[in-house]
């Protein structure tokens, strides 16, 4: 495993939604791979994840990433787990809103040094009962909202 091919693949994927391109996001999915958003809708597959995308990119004015990656491990040969948490910059404003953040956990299937998302999972970051948590990752995101040049 190449930790810094895994690493790149998971910022292009971010700079793509960043962006706006519903294509190059679901170019960096394998042919049957698997998105499941912050709201619970899933996606199946290169096509559907981009018509979906290119639908949610025409109709809202989908905000940008903050993230911060946490881990990236091998599970398996050739299969690698990224996990991560991001916060969400609405596009009309450079503060994130801190009622849209979460854990990402992303599936890489590693071929020919090339990596393809097999899973994304997106999963709100609501810490019930645990509002000391939720603020300290509320804290770090900001730090990374502040450090990352952001164009809206």
């Amino acid at each position: 495993m190449k930790r810094e091919r895994i690493e790149a693949c998971y910022v292009q994927l971010l700079a793509a939604w960043n962006r706006r391109d519903a294509e190059a996001f679901a170019a960096l999915f394998t042919h049957d791979g698997q998105a499941i958003a912050f709201d619970g809708s899933a996606m199946s597959g290169r096509a559907e994840i981009a018509s979906t995308l290119a639908a949610v990119f025409q109709n809202e004015r989908t905000g940008t990433y903050a993230a911060s990656i946490r881990d990236v491990f091998e599970i398996a040969p050739g299969v690698v787990l990224l996990r991560s948490v991001v916060g969400m910059i609405p596009h009309d404003s450079f503060d994130l809103n801190l009622m849209v953040k979460a854990t990402q956990s992303v599936v890489f299937l590693e071929r020919d040094d090339q990596a393809k998302v097999v899973l994304l999972q997106s999963t709100p970051a609501a810490f019930h009962g645990r509002s000391d948590v939720a603020e300290v990752l509320s804290l770090e995101l900001e730090q990374i909202r502040r450090s990352q040049r952001t164009s809206h």
